[in-house]
């Protein structure tokens, strides 16, 4: 039987060694606290269990503990235990100049996050605890590797419902978040024998430098006011689209060109990846529909968690046509690759209603933010056009030629991160060069820190010393 003693403190991984085992153990303890292996507060065990985990004498501990309590490394009193003593440590040239030249903006107005503080905690923390009281015990096994079935069944309802999506939760794959997703369906394109992946001529770079990564170049296709035109689709075997919110243009794409695509698609026997990054999320127009609704047996939907709740929580989506999510599944290596109890709760969360409560709400704060843009900008710097802004969590400010690089390092003086649109171009004679704009994430910040955010673009577009042209 196993003494109750043996069951209380913490582990501790120690290896004395020296001419004797206190002077081992004591070096051996001294080393932990200096490298920072132990951190300041840090209780260590009782001595009588450290003897026991490592087969000595407990006078052998015991001593080694009053000598670093003497020396100030540990500190000891009745009732407390044994803890690592509070010792300040002066940090490296190294580590201050670090700080220093990666030092943090006062506000974010960079695309591509949701407003985190305004994450559902709450009601996310009561999901979390019915999906675990009610959760089989297969739930904790290593899984179905297309996902728990309780999350691609609440969302074949939700994405049928919402974006009009022909889902099947056999036909669905959850996945950890949109690049993960992506990096499976390169893989799986590059299998079926596709040599290039047609991209959009705006978009991110990290896509395209993935699909590269998985030996599918990426063919740039022009874009203007219709969105991006797939008139110059080959024969590479995939495209890679935004149709319903372009990023970061913010333009849907026109109704002829979707069926231009899904028309390309039954010809070739291609796959259109359908990215609905935000879909969500919509205020001046009716809500533009899922592509894979025209064609579910070529295109391949992908959703996520990232912009209506989360990039933190890992969770993203594909209704794949039959037999191309065996493949996605299978490319997963046999299991589950994401966190069940993340997905039990998503799935609980959504069933429950509150995921259609927290989209409603933040839908409404976004909204009211892209007013506040539009209104204060209308005023503080005229010489801006705003476009982009029927839809999604950004705008892009169209700025005179010549000044995007100037406006983005005048933020960057006032503690503003802030991405130009140039960065986000693919290949300058693909459609052209990009015009000059800045791409303002305007959900990223906290509420608490919108006006400060909103009162520092306006700085920075007037420190640039724009005009209005003519």
């Amino acid at each position: 039987m196993v003494e109750s003693w043996a069951t209380f403190g913490v582990d501790l991984h120690l290896e004395p060694s020296g001419p004797g085992l206190r002077r081992g153990l004591t070096d051996a303890l001294r080393d932990a606290v200096r490298g920072g292996r132990l951190a300041p507060g840090t209780r260590l065990p009782s001595s009588r269990s450290l003897a026991a985990d490592l087969g000595i004498a407990r006078n052998t501990v015991a001593a080694a503990y009053a000598d670093l309590v003497a020396e100030g490394w540990l500190t000891a009193r009745q009732g407390s235990g044994t803890k690592v003593a509070d010792r300040s440590v002066a940090p490296s040239a190294g580590t201050v100049r670090h700080r220093t030249e990666h030092r943090r903006p006062v506000y974010d107005l960079r695309a591509g996050s949701p407003d985190l503080a305004s994450f559902p905690r709450a009601e996310w923390l009561r999901a979390a605890r019915r999906a675990l009281t009610t959760a089989p015990y297969d739930a904790l096994g290593y899984g179905d590797p297309r996902g728990r079935v309780e999350l691609r069944t609440a969302l074949a309802g939700y994405l049928a419902r919402a974006r009009g999506v022909r889902a099947d939760p056999e036909r669905l794959v959850v996945c950890a978040g949109f690049t993960h997703a992506l990096k499976l369906l390169a893989g799986v394109l590059k299998a079926r024998g596709a040599r290039t992946l047609a991209v959009e001529s705006y978009g991110l770079d990290a896509h395209w430098r993935l699909a590269a990564a998985a030996g599918l170049p990426t063919v740039p296709l022009p874009f203007d006011e219709r969105g991006t035109d797939p008139g110059g689709l080959g024969d590479g075997g995939g495209v890679l689209l935004t149709p319903a919110h372009q990023f970061p243009m913010g333009v849907p794409l026109h109704h002829d060109r979707r069926a231009t695509v899904v028309e390309w698609a039954r010809r070739t026997d291609g796959l259109v990846l359908e990215d609905d990054y935000d879909g969500e999320f919509r205020y001046d127009r009716r809500p533009v529909g899922a592509l894979q609704g025209l064609d579910p047996d070529h295109v391949v939907y992908l959703g996520t968690a990232s912009k209506s709740l989360a990039p933190g929580l890992r969770l993203a989506w594909t209704v794949a046509p039959p037999g191309v999510a065996e493949e996605i599944a299978a490319a997963k290596g046999g299991v589950d690759t994401c966190g069940a109890l993340d997905q039990l709760t998503l799935a609980e969360f959504i069933t429950s209603g509150g995921y259609d409560r927290h989209v409603r709400a933040a839908r409404t704060r976004y909204r009211r933010r892209r007013d506040a843009l539009v209104q204060v900008l209308a005023v503080r710097a005229p010489w801006v056009r705003v476009t982009g802004i029927a839809a999604g969590l950004h705008a892009v400010l169209r700025l005179p030629p010549g000044t995007e690089e100037e406006v983005v390092r005048a933020a960057a003086r006032l503690g503003l991160a802030l991405d130009g649109l140039g960065p986000r171009h693919r290949h300058p004679d693909a459609a052209g060069d990009p015009p000059d704009a800045l791409v303002v994430g305007y959900g990223t910040p906290p509420d608490h820190a919108w006006s400060g955010a909103l009162d520092t673009l306006c700085t920075a577009l007037s420190v640039a010393d724009l005009r209005k042209p003519g």
